[in-house]
C-alpha cells in the first residue's frame, strides 16, 4: 500500500480516485490550481457502469436527489419536430443492468465528491495550489507548486484534465486536430420553458450539418443544451468561451421552435471547438500516473468521457492497494483501463 499520493486536478476523476483511496485507509493530497470549485461545464450523462462505481462509494443516494432519472430519449426533426423513440430508460435500466441512467449537472457532481472526501479526510483539498513542475526519484515524487511548497508522496496521479501538464511527464505533446465541428453549450431554467420541453426525456434534433441534444438536470430544475454545428473554421477549445444568443440563434435558423425557445432562454452562451486526438497507450512512467481526460480525452459523442474518468478513479485505487509496488500496480491498472477508455475514444470518433 502506498504511503501517501497527490492527486493533481479536482476534477471528477480525481476526486473519485481520491475517495477510493481513502475509503481503503490511504492519505492522500488533492491539488487544484482553481481558488474557488465552481460549477464549470453543463450536463453530464452517467449511464448504468457509472453509477454502479458511484453506488461503490456510497454516494448513489445523494446522487439521485441533484440528478434526473430520465424516462428515455428520442429523435425530432430539426423542421417540423416530428418525434420517434430511441430507446427506454428509466425502470427498464435498473432492470436490465442493475443501476439507474442519470442526467447531472457537471457542478453538482463534482461538488458531491467534493464534499464526499472533505467527509472521509478533512484538509484533503487543497485549492489555489497550481502545479509548476514534477521531480522524480527513485523512492518519491515532488509536485512543486506556484507558491513553492513541495509535495512529496509515492505517486503522483495526473487528473488535470485534457491540457495535462502532468501528462508531459509520460509522452510528448498530443497533436489536436480541430474536426470541423464546433458546439454551443448553456443551462436554460425549466421554469421559462412550456411543457413540452420540461419532459424527463433526452431529446436528439437532427438535421442538415447539425445536431442539439438536449436533458434536464438538477432534479429537472434545468435543462442542459448541447448544439452541434459543422464549419471550417477553428475555435478555442474551452467549455468556458463566452458567445452570444444572437450568434447560436443564426446557427440553427429555420430550426423548429422549440430549438430556438431552449436558445433564447440560455442565459450565458458558450461555445467550444471540439478537436480529436489519437489514443495513448502508456499513461504511466516512475511514479507518476495519468487518469480520466489527461490520458483519454475524446469527443462528447458517446456520453462516456465523465463515467471512463470515475472508472478509472476506483480501478487505480484498487489496483494500487492490490500491489506489492507501483510498477505492479500501473501495470495492472493500464491492462485494465487502456482498452476499454479507448475503445471508446475510438467509438466516439467514429460517433462524430
Amino acid at each position: 500500500m502506498p504511503e501517501n499520493i497527490t492527486i493533481v486536478g479536482a476534477g471528477i476523476g480525481g476526486l473519485t480516485a481520491a475517495l477510493a483511496l481513502l475509503q481503503r485507509g490511504v492519505d492522500v493530497t488533492v491539488c487544484e490550481q482553481a481558488a474557488v470549485l465552481r460549477e464549470v461545464g453543463a450536463g453530464v450523462q452517467l449511464s448504468p457502469n457509472g453509477c454502479r462505481v458511484l453506488a461503490s462509494l456510497g454516494l448513489l443516494d445523494e446522487l439521485r436527489a441533484c440528478a434526473v432519472a430520465p424516462e428515455g430519449k428520442e429523435i425530432r426533426l430539426w423542421s417540423s419536430g416530428q418525434t420517434w423513440p430511441l430507446f427506454d430508460l428509466g425502470p427498464r435500466s435498473t432492470a436490465v443492468y442493475g443501476f439507474p441512467y442519470l442526467m447531472v449537472h457537471r457542478g453538482d457532481l463534482q461538488m458531491l465528491l467534493a464534499r464526499a472526501v472533505e467527509r472521509a479526510r478533512p484538509g484533503t483539498l487543497l485549492l489555489d495550489a497550481r502545479m509548476t513542475a514534477v521531480e522524480q526519484h527513485d523512492d518519491r515524487v515532488v509536485a512543486v507548486l506556484h507558491d513553492g511548497r513541495r509535495l512529496a508522496s509515492r505517486v503522483l496521479v495526473g487528473a488535470d484534465g485534457v491540457h495535462s501538464q502532468v501528462r508531459a511527464q509520460i509522452v510528448p505533446p498530443l497533436a489536436a486536430r480541430f474536426t470541423g465541428c464546433m458546439a454551443w453549450r448553456g443551462l436554460v431554467a425549466a421554469h421559462r420553458l412550456p411543457g413540452h420541453p420540461r419532459r424527463k426525456v433526452g431529446v436528439n434534433w437532427v438535421g442538415p450539418g447539425r445536431h442539439v441534444v438536449t436533458y434536464p438536470v438538477r432534479g429537472g430544475e434545468l435543462i442542459n443544451f448541447v448544439g452541434v454545428v459543422e464549419r471550417s473554421d477553428w475555435e478555442t477549445e474551452s467549455w468556458t468561451a463566452r458567445g452570444t444568443r444572437e450568434a447560436c440563434s443564426r446557427d440553427f435558423a429555420g430550426w423548429h421552435e422549440d430549438v430556438h425557445t431552449l436558445i433564447d432562454g440560455i442565459e450565458e452562451h458558450y461555445r467550444w471547438a471540439l478537436v480529436d486526438r489519437e489514443p495513448i497507450d502508456a499513461w504511466s512512467k516512475h511514479r507518476v500516473v495519468l487518469l480520466g481526460d489527461a490520458c483519454h480525452p475524446m469527443l462528447p459523442f458517446m456520453a462516456q468521457g465523465a463515467v471512463m474518468a470515475i472508472e478509472d478513479g476506483v480501478v487505480l485505487a484498487r489496483c494500487l492497494i492490490a500491489s506489492t509496488d507501483v510498477q505492479q500496480a500501473f501495470r495492472r491498472y493500464e491492462a485494465v483501463r487502456v482498452p476499454r477508455a479507448n475503445r471508446c475514444v475510438r467509438a466516439a470518433t467514429r460517433n462524430r
